[in-house]
């Protein structure tokens, strides 16, 4: 019995020192109800990331009715010049030149957080750091060898990582900003997290609506539970 414990004992922490060396993903604070966070991230989007990548499920009206702002504000505020408030959000970018520069056509980000989940995608944009063995000198602490270069550097700044041990004595990278960029790093978490919470809206645009109607299906279906439950104790009262 001793030994069976002594066992268990040394596999628990065997697995705990194994754990420790997965790299813990930043938490992301989703709100989709908060619309001024909604507005700065696809006006982020569009900024940084519509060069490349597109959103095609998506369209300019459905994002000016879903944050209750004016289709002309948004054309204004968030669109690419010349777009209509009708347009899918297509990158400018065709697949031939993407795969002349990064050996791949980077991929349309409709359902990425939904595949990657929002934590994920907040790390990944805040985990590039300087790596000059990389083709184009950067790397990412996420995803190792990502093709995508980091399109937010210069708000950000520099990162270079450092390798580290951690109690049980074994090494991880941290990263350490040596550069830093226009934004403070809290100006910049609030910069990436705008942006991860419009991607986690474009993956489900209707997410709050089914939430709450969720809410009148479950109040109706525990009511039909209540009144089957009374139904079948009143017609098996007098069977015996």
């Amino acid at each position: 019995m001793k030994n069976l414990t002594a066992l268990l004992l040394l596999l628990s922490l065997s697995f705990g020192a194994v754990a420790s060396e997965g790299i813990k993903l930043q938490e992301a604070s989703i709100d989709l109800s908060n619309n001024d966070s909604l507005q700065r991230g696809a006006k982020h989007f569009v900024t940084y990331c519509l060069g490349c990548h597109s959103i095609k499920h998506i369209r300019y009206l459905r994002i000016a009715l879903d944050i209750d702002v004016d289709p002309k504000k948004v054309l204004k505020d968030i669109a690419p010049e010349g777009a209509n408030i009708y347009d899918q959000m297509h990158s400018a970018m065709n697949g031939h030149d993407a795969e002349k520069w990064f050996g791949t056509q980077p991929p349309d980000l409709s359902l990425i957080a939904r595949s990657r989940g929002a934590d994920w995608l907040y790390s990944y944009l805040k985990s590039y750091y300087i790596d000059p063995k990389s083709p184009r000198g950067v790397n990412n602490l996420i995803f190792e060898d990502t093709a995508m270069p980091n399109p937010l550097w210069q708000l950000q700044g520099e990162q270079h990582a450092e390798p580290r041990k951690n109690i049980w004595g074994h090494e991880y990278t941290n990263l350490v900003l040596k550069e830093p960029g226009t934004l403070s790093e809290g100006e910049f978490e609030i910069f990436v997290n705008d942006l991860v919470n419009f991607l986690v809206y474009v993956g489900e645009p209707v997410q709050l609506e089914r939430q709450r109607i969720g809410k009148y299906v479950l109040f109706f279906i525990l009511m039909f539970i209540v009144l089957a439950y009374l139904l079948k104790k009143e017609y098996w009262k007098n069977i015996h």
